[in-house]
């Protein structure tokens, strides 16, 4: 256990021994190659050390650092398998686990934000040990004073300081962090959490996204969110939930298991905004678990996307014409919303061609989010000699859509990570608003 390392010197020479690291271990693996040993070997004993060092580093420092993380960790299915492997359990232990801090820091804060008394006044029983430790805070598990089991959420001191030093660190160094885990782009996850931080801090704020939840899901018969008992500036007390967690289930679920949790997770997130006013915008695993009766259970609301009026129409619209095959009134549309600047110039079937696999899963009954299919996405888009990269490098994300499309990128990572095959076309299209059943074609068997 320890506090976190609060200097900002401090900190930045952490993450400076990432890719440090990496660098002696290549010239340690290089002389072991010279004495014999076989490259494969080689290779795999690298990839394992530097994954160990990545959890190890971003879990102590918690943080901005342990925020890019975890994700990275949603991301890690569109990466080739080679790469992708040795580094899947470490960030898959950073979604919802990290050292823990000392129990004189966690008892300072109680008696800070709680009371003096706060042992006695606000708890029947308190456990010193946490139940989950991440980034910003980590999780007790009580009893509170009218008997409920709670979940007490504390914020650890200097979270803020943190998140600001490693962020702007982590923005300097994007490209040499690469390294980290290869093939993941570090530098716009920093700058999105960057604009998001001050949010993520406030747990007041958080306090009152989980009761907009508690409000719209209040006897959902597939999600339940927990209620919040109490809250102040670094900590919130709610009521316990037990489950699952999403992450053991991508790591040793059955295949019934991972149909049931993906299309509880793809339901979640399209029917948020319309039930709550917000989107979930925080989908890394481990802020979901599966109840014992069989219901998706949510937790952390520090990262949201208020949308008082649900989704947009104009998505569920653009995506109606694409799947009809309109190209012309989809790229019309495109740039009345600002997805394609009205100096750019841009063929509609070329862009339908661009837009069309993205849209897949929606055109069958069914559909299997898998590793494969999102890699093969993101091969496909990233090539800089395949025609779609050109076209893709010609379209503009709008400001009002930045979050909209990371949450849905992240959520499509994990669902691949499920590995479940979920009835997406009814899922989607049947809670989308703007969808136009008139025009989509029937389903692809």
């Amino acid at each position: 256990m320890s506090d976190l390392p609060r200097s900002a010197v401090a900190r930045t020479a952490k993450l400076a021994s990432l890719p440090l690291g990496v660098a002696g271990r290549t010239a340690l693996g290089i002389g072991k190659r010279i004495g014999g040993k076989p490259a494969e070997a080689v290779a795999a004993e690298l990839q394992a050390r530097t994954a160990a060092q990545l959890f190890a580093v971003l879990g102590e420092l918690k943080g901005g650092a342990m925020k890019v993380g975890q994700a990275l960790s949603i991301m890690e299915a569109a990466l080739p398998e080679e790469l992708a492997a040795p580094y899947r359990a470490t960030l898959t232990k950073l979604q919802d686990a990290a050292p823990p801090m000392p129990s004189e820091t966690v008892h300072r804060v109680l008696a800070d934000q709680l009371g003096p008394r706060w042992r006695t006044s606000k708890f029947i029983e308190f456990d010193d040990t946490p139940a989950a430790a991440a980034s910003i805070g980590q999780v007790h598990r009580a009893v509170w004073r009218d008997g409920r089991p709670v979940a007490v959420k504390i914020q650890y001191p200097g979270a803020g300081e943190a998140l600001m030093s490693d962020l702007a660190q982590l923005a300097r160094v994007a490209r040499v962090a690469t390294a980290w885990v290869p093939g993941l782009d570090v530098k716009p996850i920093t700058e999105e959490l960057r604009a998001r931080m001050g949010e993520e801090l406030d747990y007041d704020l958080e306090a009152r996204n989980q009761r907009a939840f508690v409000r719209g899901f209040r006897d959902d018969p597939e999600v339940v969110v927990p209620d919040v008992l109490v809250h102040s500036e670094h900590v919130i007390v709610s009521e316990w939930l037990d489950g699952t967690p999403l992450s053991r289930i991508i790591a040793h679920g059955t295949q019934e298991e991972r149909d049931r949790a993906a299309a509880l997770y793809l339901r979640f997130q399209v029917v948020a905004p319309a039930r709550a006013g917000i989107l979930h915008a925080d989908p890394h695993p481990g802020n979901f678990r599966i109840t014992a009766d069989g219901r998706l259970g949510v937790l952390d609301f520090g990262l949201v996307n208020r949308l008082p009026h649900g989704m947009p129409a104009s998505i569920g619209r653009l995506v109606s014409y694409a799947l009809a095959g309109d190209a012309a009134t989809m790229a019309r549309g495109l740039r009345e919303e600002g997805f394609v600047k009205s100096t750019m110039s841009i063929d509609p079937e070329d862009l339908l061609g661009y837009l069309s696999p993205f849209i897949d899963p929606l055109r069958h009954e069914e559909f299997t989010f898998s590793r494969s299919w999102l890699r093969g996405m993101a091969t496909r888009v990233q090539d800089l000699r395949r025609p779609e990269f050109r076209v893709g490098m010609k379209l503009n994300l709008p400001p009002d859509y930045v979050l909209i499309h990371r949450v849905w990128l992240g959520g499509i990572g994990v669902l691949c990570q499920v590995g479940g095959t979920v009835p997406a076309r009814d899922i989607v299209l049947g809670n989308l608003p703007g969808a136009d059943w008139d025009l989509i074609p029937a389903a692809v068997s």
